[in-house]
């Protein structure tokens, strides 16, 4: 279990108020007050239910879609800090008697669930009963109802758990048919990422690769659903190997408790818990429906409201979200707040939760930069690695004082790639010519017109291997004694699963977000520490009227460039045509055009390999 440290603001229990205010009420005041007082009524047992849907996000933040009618819903997104919180919250209150989850309508990553799943455990360990129902049997809910002293499913369930399906897409052919040719420079064997755009196949080393870390996530979910429901993991390889899986089945097989439908479960609970039973479905949960908003005048007094951040002069946990790519424009945001948090002596430790594959060098080592300013201070860092943080995403977490990965994360990736597309051959397909005029034996490099010549491509790789050295540099600076073994061996753009980079000292710990809170706050020895997401998660509403930041003492600042992009996955999102696509197909395409930021700003790339295990 993990320590337990209590940190939601303002959480009193129930039931010691209730015996403050009966204490009060039974003390003599006069004769007439000499009868027995009554015993006071026992508390109602309240059922923490959670009804999760949509997005669970990992920064709370939405940005508005300039390209399409405005968005007046002011709600914003559950976040996993809000779940986090909640649910330690619910494992250390005495009045809280079980935990209901129903996930079905949520979207979340493996590293999220497995946070979840870690989370409730720690519930069932405090005396919790845990209640799981869903409709369907994947690795998700067979992850979250291991976790359960209760998981039922529908009778007629669709179970799917049949394994993990990794599926890159492979452009070459489609970059051939009209005309453009990626050309792709690496330093690392492993450093797979561009294959996509110049092979049909992966290569040897990324194959190899790919399937040792398929492999250990694999693993990974057979154990700990092997654990939770008490079975031998050879038992749960068999139940995958079937293929097909009826409900029945599952239960027979020992992966569920009962089969129910929802008005089934839902009397059960009340059987169980009894008609006066509080099911609170927004336990120690924030207000995410934001201010209310039904015409002008309230658009107005949001563009005119004050700052609402809390302001109440508690010492605190910062936490500070990577989210996808690195580029110029998404980590803009995150160094403002750290270089906010250095200048606030309040913020007494940071937490910086990674979910990215990287990208830019440059930027990447600017943020890096704005983190070993942290440092300075002696305040502690800590990392939370996500579903993955790797390349980029694992240059920007090596100088923290400790690394908490998820089984499930994708991390390592330590090496370079340099590319860029070449539009020669589809501009000559479609009768467009050029001429050049050129000053300087190198600064066409980057033209899209041509490929690298062999001198340019020289200077390319030049510059690759000064930036593979600082990377490596900022390993070992990073992790030093922690690595086991020479840093070339662990480089070379390999990817690890948590559980591998824990072995070869990659990482500090298997934890959450929630550990990484804990751990920080005890070194920065805070008892019950307020924590805060920063920026404030906020609606895409609340983000077009937010006022901008106060002055934070910097002379010059970070750019903060239109991302070219972002117009791009925008109409990508609303497209019929996209959302035609197959799921695995769709985000494919969508990180691409997430990526074109980093492809036009900068020929050094930290990338990690498309691996994206469903």
């Amino acid at each position: 279990m993990r320590k337990g440290v209590i940190r939601v603001r303002h959480m009193v229990s129930r039931s010691c108020a209730a015996l403050f205010l009966s204490s009060l009420l039974a003390l003599p005041v006069g004769a007439a007050d000499e009868a027995p007082a009554k015993s006071p009524k026992p508390a109602k047992p309240v059922i923490a239910v959670y009804n999760l849907d949509g997005l669970l996000s990992e920064s709370g933040q939405q940005e508005p879609d300039m390209l399409s009618m405005p968005d007046f819903s002011a709600s914003r997104p559950l976040t996993l800090l809000d779940l986090t919180l909640s649910l330690e919250a619910a494992a250390e209150d005495p009045e809280v008697k079980a935990i209901v989850i129903n996930p079905d309508g949520a979207e979340m990553d493996l590293a999220q669930v497995q946070e979840i799943r870690n989370a409730l455990l720690d519930a069932r360990e405090a005396g919790k009963d845990v209640w799981v129902y869903s409709e369907s049997l994947t690795n998700r809910s067979a992850l979250l109802g291991s976790s359960a002293n209760h998981f039922a499913l529908m009778p007629e369930s669709d179970c799917d758990f049949s394994g993990i399906h990794s599926e890159s897409l492979y452009f070459k052919g489609l970059l051939d048919k009209i005309g453009v040719q990626a050309d792709v420079i690496h330093i690392g064997d492993f450093k797979s990422y561009g294959e996509n755009f110049y092979r049909t196949g992966p290569s040897e080393p990324a194959l190899r690769q790919e399937e040792d870390l398929v492999g250990s996530i694999f693993d990974d979910i057979v154990n700990d659903v092997a654990e939770g429901r008490k079975l031998a993991p050879d038992k749960v390889r068999e139940v995958i190997d079937r293929g097909t899986l009826t409900a029945k089945e599952a239960k027979e097989a020992g992966l569920a408790d009962d089969l129910l439908y929802r008005t089934g479960f839902n009397e059960k609970l009340r059987e169980t818990y009894g008609k006066d039973a509080d099911f609170d479905d927004s336990y120690e949960l924030p207000d995410l429906d934001g201010p209310k908003v039904k015409g002008l005048m309230d658009i107005l007094k949001l563009m005119f409201a004050g700052d609402k951040s809390s302001k109440d002069g508690e010492d605190y946990v910062a936490v500070v979200v990577v989210d996808g790519d690195i580029t110029d424009e998404s980590i803009e945001p995150v160094r403002r707040e750290i270089i906010k948090l250095i200048k606030d002596d309040k913020a007494k430790a940071l937490v910086i939760r990674v979910n990215s594959p990287g990208g830019s060098a440059l930027a990447s080592e600017v943020l890096w930069e704005a983190t070993d300013t942290w440092k300075k201070t002696k305040r502690p860092l800590v990392v939370s690695m996500g579903e993955v943080a790797a390349s980029g995403g694992y240059y920007v977490s090596s100088g923290a004082d400790h690394i908490f990965a998820e089984e499930g994360t994708i991390t390592g990736s330590i090496g370079v790639v340099g590319m860029k597309f070449v539009f020669g051959g589809a501009m000559e397909k479609l009768g467009i010519t050029s001429h050049t005029i050129q000053r300087g034996k190198n600064a066409g490099t980057m033209s899209v017109i041509r490929p690298f010549s062999e001198q340019e491509a020289d200077l390319v790789r030049k510059s690759m291997t000064e930036v593979y050295g600082t990377f490596k540099k900022r390993v070992t600076d990073g992790r030093g004694k922690h690595l086991k073994g020479d840093i070339e061996s662990l480089a070379g753009g390999r990817v690890y699963s948590g559980t591998k980079a824990l072995e070869i000292g990659l990482v500090d710990e298997i934890g959450g977000l929630g550990d990484a809170i804990d751990y920080a706050a005890d070194q920065a020895d805070l008892d019950g520490p307020d924590v805060r997401l920063l920026p404030e998660p906020k609606s895409a509403l609340e983000g077009l009227f937010s006022k901008p930041d106060k002055d934070d003492g910097e002379i010059i600042h970070l750019g903060n460039p239109a991302s070219a992009s972002a117009k791009l996955r925008s109409e990508i999102l609303r497209s019929g045509i996209a959302a035609a696509l197959p799921a695995g197909t769709r985000h494919a395409v969508i990180r691409l055009a997430h990526r074109l930021d980093a492809f036009h700003n900068s020929q050094v790339l930290l990338l990690a390999p498309d691996i994206s295990v469903r």
